[in-house]
């Protein structure tokens, strides 16, 4: 039976967004943010813009509104048709600094918006793009999809080597061995895994679900410790060049730069809250497909609607996700 792949990578586009936040974190900092790097780093994300069909919110950061954002992770290489390995339905509050993570299964059997089917939701890339992949989710969820950002296996590999590694508590050899998988070996007790090694660990697949949710949870704080650390600020145009091929988000330049001025002035790095879509396998006309249970997918509806009421008390939120 075809297990669901995780979805730590996609975490990844959202990281590349607010980087440079996590390195300059004053106010003289966005000073020199702004005088020195920023026309290199909104020029380095020109190529990243890809906005969607029809009228979408502009995000402005400054009246700190809730917003939400999806997240995909594309299994794309070279110029191939790519699909949508993994999906995060994301809500950002600012005022709060807080982030609510809705993982949605990547063959969760839905309607696709734009094919007049129902399909794996991973196949609505495949079909109609980020587009596609956006309208599907609003329809399944319903509620509103204000930006999206979606980054490939490459880029995930690319940036990870970029920041120098990762640092992650393996005690133990981890190897894919399933015929049907990708076969790798990560060997334990490493200080520092590669971009590729980062990659096989959030997509290792041989172990529960609850395990892989639990890595995902690992690599993302791992990834922010690394980037809180580093520090050679003239490297940043760089790193968001490796991304702009890999990346692409409906968020303009700008939008990205008042993302980073958001983060710049944090004392310290959002937190994250998960909760995931969960359902049953099914086989139909010999395919494997994943029939979401219904009162998880309200459970998220309501969910969405609350984090993205500007006027929620965020103590409320965190309680509710506890039940």
């Amino acid at each position: 039976m075809k297990k669901r792949r995780t979805w730590s990578m996609v975490l990844l586009s959202f990281i590349l967004i607010v980087t440079a936040g996590f390195i300059f974190r004053k106010p003289l900092s966005v000073w020199a943010f702004d005088h020195l790097l920023a026309g290199k780093v909104e020029k380095s994300l020109e190529q990243a813009y890809q906005p969607l069909e029809g009228d979408r919110p502009k995000l402005e950061m400054g009246d700190q509104s809730p917003f939400s954002l999806l997240l995909l992770g594309i299994d794309q290489r070279d110029k191939e048709v790519g699909r949508s390995d993994s999906m995060i339905y994301s809500v950002v509050r600012p005022k709060d600094h807080q982030v609510l993570l809705v993982s949605i299964p990547r063959d969760s059997y839905t309607e696709i918006i734009g094919k007049e089917k129902k399909d794996k939701i991973a196949h609505a890339f495949a079909f109609g793009g980020a587009e596609m992949s956006v309208k599907t989710v609003e329809h399944l969820l319903d509620q509103p999809v204000h930006h999206y950002a979606s980054i490939n296996f490459k880029g995930f590999v690319d940036v990870v080597d970029a920041l120098g590694g990762v640092s992650l508590p393996i005690t133990m050899d981890i190897e894919n061995k399933q015929w049907n998988h990708d076969k790798f070996l990560i060997k334990a007790n490493k200080p520092i895994y590669s971009g590729l090694e980062a990659l096989n660990y959030v997509r290792y697949r041989e172990d529960t679900d609850q395990q892989r949710m639990e890595r995902n949870q690992i690599f993302l704080k791992a990834i922010t410790t690394r980037a809180l650390q580093w520090k050679q600020l003239s490297k940043i145009p760089s790193l968001l060049n490796i991304a702009g091929s890999n990346l692409q988000t409906d968020i303009a330049p700008n939008g990205v730069m008042d993302l980073g001025k958001w983060m710049f002035l944090a004392d310290e790095s959002p937190d994250f809250h998960s909760y995931a879509l969960t359902g049953d396998g099914k086989m139909m006309d010999g395919i494997w497909y994943y029939i979401l249970d219904e009162d998880t997918v309200e459970r998220a509806h309501q969910m969405i609607e609350d984090w993205l009421n500007p006027d929620a008390d965020i103590n409320n939120l965190l309680a509710q996700l506890k039940h």
